[in-house]
């Protein structure tokens, strides 16, 4: 692959060229362009794309880059060297040199991109001749971060400049149906694009009350794409209940500067929970095996024969709980401290659960709660907010459904004795 790569390189750089006499001004030209995101002078630790690119009209026997030093930055080039044929705007061919580099300044201040130099051996009236293109210097301001928290300066929290995060939360198996003892492997996969790996956040620090974390191993990666580089970093851990309750795992935030707008943003790896019930969302449930007509025969006898066994001891009744969802709607608005987006969750809820809804207007505990938090809500400016953190709790939990008054016993099959 090399050695067709350097023969396509060498085709490009020797095709016939226009026969010119000597090389003129013009013939040959290196820029240099800085990309500022947002069209605004970056903070430290922000990556800034320079895009070399140089037009020659001479033919071209060898060449060499040699770049500045670039102190005061960090750098890395993207991907490898493009030559490609062009046409200029006068009809004239030539051939078209660019080159990425990514730089990171180290602190805020004034500084300059002093010139790259591309050395270029040519056939100037039939000898060769060695000619150094230079590019232009470009002044580089960075700018002083002047908010009061945060910041690429500040130890926590993770400075993360970028053009957009994003993450992705796995979980095998479940982590709501394992119990105390066995494990589930947590994989939470974060991409943030215009930025290189290097510049992503170590692995977040998961741990609670009740369960034993194993931190895995964590993997970057830089992918080159046509709008940039996107970074990738993949951090693993497996989680073991070390109780029986259900066990909330809190939310971890993750917040990022925005490159383009110039705003710090936020986003999270999600709450979970560990334990307590089998998983609410159908991806996770596995098509039932179909049984064969002898197991279903004997499935049914055994049912109608424990049916017999239980008459007049009284059933277990189902329960009701709200869905994954609107549980973690819930949990996320404690957290924030936000009765108003925790009402609002809690109407969502009640719409899609009005079962659940009447069982908790029959519990006194949580009918106090919730008039608690609507006076916080709607009542007077300065009432008391209930303890959010502790209501989500509360209606997180499955309800037993109440069952129908009755006789306790059938009625005789053959009806009243005479």
């Amino acid at each position: 692959m090399t050695e067709m790569r350097a023969l396509a390189l060498a085709l490009i750089l020797l095709a016939p060229l226009p026969a010119r006499a000597e090389v003129e001004p013009g013939d040959l030209t290196l820029t240099v362009t800085a990309e500022l995101n947002g069209n605004s002078a970056p903070f430290a630790r922000e990556m800034v794309l320079l895009k070399i690119h140089g037009v020659y009209k001479q033919p071209i026997l060898l060449e060499e880059v040699v770049q500045p030093s670039l102190a005061n930055f960090s750098w890395t080039q993207l991907g490898r060297d493009h030559w490609s044929r062009t046409k200029l705007p006068d009809g004239q061919s030539a051939i078209a040199f660019d080159r990425t580099v990514a730089v990171f300044p180290h602190h805020a201040g004034q500084f300059t991109i002093e010139p790259f130099i591309h050395k270029l051996t040519v056939n100037d009236v039939g000898e060769r001749r060695v000619v150094e293109v230079r590019s232009k210097p470009i002044p580089f301001p960075v700018a002083p971060w002047t908010e009061p928290t945060g910041g690429p300066d500040a130890k926590e929290p993770w400075w993360l400049p970028a053009k957009d995060v994003a993450i992705t939360d796995s979980w095998s198996p479940d982590p709501e149906t394992i119990k105390v003892g066995e494990t589930a492997r947590r994989i939470v996969t974060l991409e943030a694009q215009g930025m290189v790996a290097e510049g992503l956040p170590p692995r977040p620090v998961m741990r609670t009350r009740g369960i034993i974390t194993f931190a895995g191993p964590v993997t970057r990666e830089t992918l080159l794409t046509p709008s940039g580089p996107v970074a990738r970093a993949t951090y693993q851990w497996d989680v073991k209940p070390g109780v029986p309750e259900i066990i909330p795992l809190d939310a971890i935030a993750i917040p990022w500067f925005d490159t383009s707008t110039r705003t710090m943003r936020e986003t999270e790896i999600p709450a979970r929970q560990i334990g307590g019930g089998l998983p609410d969302r159908e991806t996770d449930r596995a098509p039932p095996a179909i049984p064969s007509p002898l197991v279903t025969a004997a499935a049914a006898l055994a049912a109608f024969g424990l049916g017999l066994a239980l008459i007049g001891f009284g059933l277990g009744r189902p329960s009701l709980r709200l869905s994954a969802s609107a549980r973690r709607a819930l949990h996320a608005a404690a957290r924030a401290g936000d009765p108003a987006g925790f009402r609002a969750a809690l109407d969502a809820a009640m719409r899609d659960a009005p079962d659940l809804a009447r069982i908790w207007r029959g519990r006194p505990d949580v009918t106090a709660a919730l008039a608690a938090l609507d006076r916080s809500v709607f009542g007077a400016a300065g009432a008391p907010v209930p303890d959010l953190p502790a209501l989500a709790r509360a209606l997180s939990r499955p309800e037993r459904v109440p069952g129908p008054p009755g006789p306790e016993r059938l009625a005789a099959l053959d009806g009243p004795a005479r």
